[in-house]
């Protein structure tokens, strides 16, 4: 009896251990059976990192530029035959601006329609769809000032050179829109931030209050930080710049017509509060900028016309403006930004021409073509033209 008894424990106990054995092969053999099938079934793919700040801020200005483009074509079309000559030549000089600034801000992703940009425009830190297509005048003028608004804000925070791109692009934006909304008689909205600069007062919002005196390291200690050097040095460009101005409106005064005597005076008054500011903040950054002189030499052409000659050197200045925004950041963008946009706008008033990209030197052959415009959807009309140029 105790014999069986001894033997029966002992089957009982193999049993058991064979069944826990049966159990572990199996859970191994499940457990390889799931881990086999995850690594076979393709994960989703991870979605793309949102691009860069400059690349939504381009693409973006890119998106209006051909937005606005194909609709000013359409207008521009029907213009031609109903509208007054006026408002016919500025939409046509609209076309041509976008035109350009498209093609500089175009990238060959963009010519081949690469769909990873697709949303760029609208997507991350521009928070800002691109502008509806008008299909008025003053909805276009409208249009575009918001856009050249737009680009000036996205300058203050974008990388060097896309922030000179996107400087100049919303300028000539915001001067065009103005230039049509004078042809045609629209009013445009006031205009407040980046893009508020006026011809009422041509210069920084903001001015710059920072003493002349500022305390800095050893000149060859600013030279180690390459870009705080490139900076002073355009700082120091751009007080030459306003040296030469200053003295060449003091002698326009006596020559400009009477017409002008009053307007030259208020720029005379800009470009030095202009030429103080860029004399202090050229010192905080130790730069050795250019001494006062008691005069400059003036140009046979400039004392024959001097109303040209002021245009002339006003649009010779807006290169170095445009290198103080590409190289800047923060307060000195602002006021590089703002001077930009008050040089321009003198330019114009001068009759001097400041380019499609102000403070950019473009070459228009090189740059790429645009793909085909899609034409706005619906038939396009302008606006009512105003009392007396029917």
């Amino acid at each position: 009896m105790t014999t069986w008894s001894v033997v029966k424990d002992d089957t009982q106990e193999t049993g058991r251990r064979r069944r826990y054995f049966q159990y572990a092969v199996f859970a191994l053999a499940a457990l390889l059976v799931v881990s086999l099938g995850l690594v076979l079934i393709p994960r989703e793919p991870s979605p793309p990192a949102a691009p860069p700040f400059s690349e939504q801020a381009r693409a973006s200005a890119f998106a209006d530029s051909l937005t606005l483009r194909a609709a000013g074509l359409d207008l521009e079309g029907a213009a031609r035959a109903t509208a007054p000559a006026p408002q016919a030549a500025a939409l046509a000089r609209v076309v041509t601006l976008l035109t350009v600034q498209a093609q500089a801000l175009m990238l060959p992703a963009d010519a081949a329609g690469d769909p990873a940009l697709d949303g760029a425009a609208t997507d991350g830190a521009t928070a800002l769809a691109t502008v509806p297509s008008p299909s008025t005048t003053a909805d276009f003028a409208a249009a575009l000032q918001a856009s050249g608004a737009q680009r000036l804000q996205d300058a203050v925070t974008a990388d060097g050179g896309m922030a000179r791109l996107l400087a100049g692009a919303g300028t000539a934006q915001l001067l065009a829109a103005e230039d049509l909304a004078s042809a045609t008689g629209i009013a445009l909205a006031p205009l407040r931030g980046a893009g508020s600069s006026s011809p009422a007062s041509p210069g920084p919002t903001t001015p710059f209050t920072g003493s002349a005196a500022t305390s800095c390291a050893s000149e060859a200690a600013v030279a180690d930080a390459r870009t705080g050097a490139d900076l002073g040095s355009a700082f120091a460009s751009a007080v030459a710049g306003e040296l030469e101005l200053v003295y060449a409106y003091q002698a326009a005064l006596t020559r400009v017509d009477s017409g002008f005597a009053a307007p030259a005076s208020d720029f005379l008054a800009r470009h030095r509060v202009l030429r103080g500011e860029a004399e202090a903040m050229g010192r905080s950054l130790c730069a050795a900028v250019p001494l006062r002189q008691p005069g400059h030499a003036l140009s046979q052409a400039f004392l024959a016309n001097p109303a040209a000659g002021l245009g002339t050197l006003e649009a010779g200045t807006l290169p170095v403006l445009g290198d103080v925004v590409a190289l800047s950041e923060g307060r000195e963008r602002e006021w590089a930004l703002a001077a930009l946009q008050s040089a321009a706008r003198r330019s114009v008033y001068w009759g001097a021409s400041p380019g499609p990209v102000p403070g950019m030197v473009l070459d228009e052959a090189l740059l790429p073509p645009l793909p085909e415009p899609v034409s706005t959807s619906g038939p396009s009309t302008t606006s009512a033209s105003p009392p007396g140029n029917s």
